[in-house]
């Protein structure tokens, strides 16, 4: 099975970019626009996957640290979380290889905000 990209050279940019596929290893009746539970989300959601990528479904806008907008060309695309794909920040099936292993769901069982929130309260 191949990566979260078609075949090609890594570094094809945006070119790469806008032909992602969703994660190959996701089950064949996935609707690129449902949420996991088949039913049809507003907005956008960002869902991760156990030892694999972000998917990311919706109307969302991707942009750079320079606040430069990513066009991925679709409304689902699937972003690296292993640190090892070569057209970052999007998957290119690098975790498979790396071995990377990581939860779906948190490992923390409160929001990250009120976990940032608690350690920034003086006398903590």
């Amino acid at each position: 099975m191949s990566g979260c990209v078609p075949n090609g050279p890594a570094g094809q940019g945006r070119d790469v970019a806008r032909s992602l596929s969703v994660e190959p290893d996701l089950p064949e009746d996935v609707d690129a626009a449902a949420e996991p539970d088949g039913e049809r989300a507003e907005g956008v959601t960002i869902t991760p996957y156990r030892d694999g990528p972000l998917i990311v479904r919706g109307d969302f806008r991707l942009l750079d640290q320079d606040g430069n907008e990513i066009d991925p060309g679709r409304d689902t695309i699937a972003l690296c979380r292993c640190g090892k794909s070569g057209i970052k920040p999007f998957c290119d099936g690098s975790h498979k290889r790396s071995g990377f292993s990581a939860p779906s769901a948190p490992s923390r069982p409160r929001p990250a905000a009120q976990i940032l929130r608690e350690s920034r309260l003086p006398g903590t």
